[in-house]
């Protein structure tokens, strides 16, 4: 049952691990190329096609997080379970509230905003990737 776990958590991590990449490096750069007439159709597009690729995986990503603290010994869940505290508190009060004011608004300043504050997202969960990868191995 432990590798199932290992295994959903990797699978669902890696996916999000590329997934952030793609966003960070092609999507929300991406913003500052819009005409300012179209940004916002833009964004609103961007949001109903990302949002089911990536919320199904990322709650499944905080189930398993919480199934590995109670079932696997060590230090390696706990950071596991701290970069997803960390990647969903900069999506709550950061990128939200980004994507918030891009739907009412569009502004090139919070466009690039978003870009740089997800950065944060970005490199915890390439770490975190790094964890769950770790703790397949370590089995």
């Amino acid at each position: 049952m432990l590798t199932l776990l290992l295994g959903v958590q990797v699978v669902t991590t890696l996916f999000l691990v590329g997934l952030i990449w793609t966003i960070q490096s092609v999507s929300y750069p991406l913003f500052a190329s819009v005409p300012a007439s179209g940004a916002a159709a833009y964004h609103a597009e961007h949001m109903r096609r990302i949002t089911p690729l990536v919320a199904p995986p990322m709650f499944l990503e905080v189930f398993c997080a919480g199934l590995l603290l109670l079932v696997y010994p060590g230090f390696l869940p706990w950071l596991g379970a701290l970069l997803l505290l960390i990647i969903w508190m900069s999506t709550v009060f950061l990128q939200m509230p980004a994507h918030g004011e891009l739907a009412e608004k569009f502004d090139p300043k919070v466009a690039q905003r978003l870009v740089q504050s997800n950065w944060l997202r970005t490199i915890a969960w390439t770490m975190r990737g790094v964890v769950a990868v770790a703790m397949f191995f370590r089995l």
